[in-house]
């Protein structure tokens, strides 16, 4: 009896690691939703955009979230305006230069206050940010919702598997990059602010 006891328990802890593995979820989205929104918010004038060419992949525990690990990267070209004209400048030498500065990275370096309820997870997450050739070290809040099972209802059926979606808001300073830092603050605000809503598929 006691070696069967024992028998079973170690094939129990075994499958308990097993399903306890991190999972490593790609964040390059085939539908395109996911996306990055960006708003500069003047006294004269309000610069609103996004960018939707977002690719990365983070590495992800269910019962261990602080131990989280990942990179996402942001085609810099793909920031987008509604106005042309100030497209262009977005994306001239003197904004963000991404003939020469072709990525916009965040990379994980550690997970602080970290609280799980059901499927979700919330924390503060710091890690290096890079743009237009100056890293940074920011913090951000952050939620992750685990989705299992649910890659299939997202592909309308062509792929099974499970979902990792990471949504963020937080502000960060044109100045600390860079990015046009002769421009006035009555037309271009200083303070960033950005909205992060990204699904990642770990496939099976």
């Amino acid at each position: 009896m006691t070696k069967h006891f024992i028998i079973l328990l170690t094939l129990t802890t075994l499958a308990s690691a097993a399903l306890a593995a991190p999972q490593s979820f790609d964040f390059k989205d085939p539908k395109g939703v996911n996306n990055a929104v960006f708003k500069l918010d003047a006294p004269l004038e309000a610069i609103n955009g996004s960018a939707n060419a977002i690719r990365g992949t983070v590495t992800f525990d269910s019962t261990i979230p602080a131990a989280t690990k990942g990179k996402i990267v942001v085609a810099a070209a793909s920031l987008h305006v509604p106005n042309p004209m100030m497209k262009d400048h977005l994306h001239g030498e003197q904004w963000l230069d991404v003939a020469k500065h072709q990525e916009i990275t965040f990379e994980v370096i550690s997970l602080s206050n970290v609280k799980t309820t059901g499927d979700s997870t919330t924390a503060d997450v710091t890690g290096t940010l890079s743009i237009k050739g100056v890293a940074k070290q920011v913090s951000a809040p952050v939620k992750f919702s685990y989705l299992k099972d649910k890659l299939g209802a997202r592909s309308n059926g062509q792929m099974q598997g499970d979902l990792l979606v990471i949504r963020s808001n937080f502000a960060i300073k044109r100045s600390d990059f860079r990015i046009n830092p002769s421009a006035s603050e009555d037309k271009v605000a200083d303070t960033i602010e950005l909205t992060l809503s990204i699904a990642g598929a770990a496939p099976r």
